[in-house]
């Protein structure tokens, strides 16, 4: 196990429906582009595990080595209402009902997003591609592919799909294993053609158009990704990310226009990998609920978001994953004692050694060239099985709990250990305390300092054997959504209710 590639990474890849040994383009490298948000609106925590899926990706192939490329595009022109190329652009729609400038409108909920990226721990790629930042290009290349395989139309310049090979051919359109939602509309040639311009009909403006050869109006939202991905990445690149719906639609156009622009079957990627549907029983995922699952109402109600990312990860990323508050509450505990241990065994001997906790050390994990050194190596060739599996997480989770629980480790070996896993998983395990994951629901009506007073007069009635008094202070503290812990050295938590 001294080479950073010796056990082969699998993973699956949409377009053949088979697992597929990871092979570089570029030798060393990964260069990696995942659909970003269209920011019209918050995201919801649906939105948002294709993100963790992304980073756990990348994550896996720098661990494996490569030097990594990851790019993230932001949407704030082109996409409709209705991904089957119909309805109204989703940031004008949205600048009008609540009377914004678009740019406010995008610049808000890309700073939320953003928000919920550094919450979930996810790393930042080394580009965010902003869609409006790359207009011109789109135009270049709408005008590279106009003559052969587009038409125009009065409401814009649509392409036409049976100008390219198999199109189609990453959903299996035209196969019992196919689920396209592309319906007809009038005009198209073909009802799955779809608009690479948009005109702006005559007698309206748009708060966001541009000149182009087929008039004033904006680009259609497939057409951004395919130019964005090769100016960052170049054309052919590794692998391109995105949720199970963008399969359907979104993707096989990015592939068209991929195969038109290189005048070759290419698809542009050579991987393409979709997380599935996180699934809401409740309804409150969508957007149009109202109150709608976002990352900053689970920290309203008092779960970490660290414990939503474990619970993705608990999960495999093409599996359906249910949510539910219990399920949510279910990781928040299992990420709970998964910092205990860490606490327990390694921060009280580091202070006991007198050892600053932050230092660098601490931090550092075990070199590939020194796997075959230690005492450890079963457990570094189990989790490497696990990740190199098609990111098999949910076992990759039991290889860490498996080295927390084990005594015969010692514990500056297991620091290290865990560094080594930790950088896949991106749970922060050796940086934050048990205390941390300690969140204040919006509803608490008391705060720490109150608690903490509480909490020495039931001390204090206890010690004077005032037993009535200091149940009493319990039953306040109770009632309070705090939940004293006797004999635990955090000596309480919020009491999260079932939802």
């Amino acid at each position: 196990m001294t080479d950073a590639h010796a056990r082969p990474l699998k993973l699956f890849n949409s377009l053949t429906r088979s697992l597929e040994t990871f092979e570089p383009v570029h030798p060393g490298e990964a260069r990696v582009y995942s659909c970003g948000p269209t920011v019209y609106n918050y995201p919801h925590i649906g939105n948002m595990r294709a993100y963790v899926f992304a980073d756990t990706l990348g994550r896996t192939l720098s661990y494996k080595g490569y030097r990594l490329t990851h790019v993230i595009n932001i949407t704030d022109v082109g996409h409709l209402t209705d991904d089957a190329d119909a309805g109204e652009d989703k940031l004008e729609k949205a600048a009008a009902e609540k009377a914004q400038s678009i740019w406010d409108i995008a610049k808000h909920y890309t700073e939320a997003y953003w928000a919920d990226i550094k919450a979930l721990n996810i790393r930042q790629p080394a580009h965010w591609s902003i869609a409006t930042d790359y207009v011109p290009q789109m135009i270049e290349f709408a005008e590279a592919i106009a003559c052969k395989h587009c038409y125009e139309l009065e409401s814009g310049l649509y392409f036409d799909t049976t100008s390219v090979a198999d199109y189609g051919r990453l959903a299996r359109h035209g196969t019992d294993e196919g689920e396209s939602r592309i319906d007809p509309v009038d005009g198209k040639r073909h009802p799955a053609d779809f608009a690479i311009w948009r005109k702006t009909p005559a007698g309206e403006t748009r708060q966001m158009e541009w000149d182009s050869p087929w008039g004033r109006g904006a680009p259609g939202w497939h057409l951004e990704c395919s130019v964005m991905s090769e100016a960052l990445l170049g054309f052919p690149f590794d692998i391109h990310t995105g949720g199970i719906d963008h399969r359907e639609i979104h993707h096989p156009n990015e592939i068209a226009q991929n195969q038109a622009h290189s005048c070759s079957d290419a698809s542009g990627a050579r991987f393409w990998m979709h997380n599935n549907f996180l699934v809401d029983r409740s309804g409150k995922m969508s957007k149009s609920s109202g109150e709608f699952l976002r990352v900053q109402l689970l920290i309203d109600k008092g779960y970490h978001p660290l414990a939503y990312r474990l619970m993705c990860l608990q999960a495999h990323y093409r599996s359906e994953l249910e949510f539910s508050w219990e399920g949510l509450g279910a990781a928040l505990t299992r990420l709970k004692r998964m910092y205990k241990a860490v606490e327990v065994q390694m921060w009280k001997e580091f202070q006991q050694a007198g050892l600053p906790v932050d230092s660098p050390s601490r931090f550092e994990p075990i070199p590939r060239e020194k796997w075959n050194e230690t005492e450890v190596l079963g457990y570094l060739q189990d989790f490497d099985e696990a990740i190199s599996d098609d990111l098999n997480t949910p076992k990759a989770l039991l290889v860490i709990e498996a080295v927390l629980g084990d005594p015969t480790i010692s514990n500056q070996l297991r620091w290290h250990l865990i560094a080594t896993l930790d950088q896949v998983l991106g749970l922060d395990l050796l940086l934050n305390k048990r205390a941390d994951l300690r969140v204040r629901p919006k509803a608490a009506t008391v705060d720490e300092q109150a608690i903490s007073e509480l909490l020495e007069a039931r001390q204090l009635a206890r010690e004077q054997k005032n037993f009535a008094q200091a149940d009493e202070a319990r039953n306040t503290l109770l009632s309070n959504g705090v939940e004293v812990m006797d004999g635990d050295p955090l000596g309480w938590d919020w009491r999260l209710e079932t939802n």
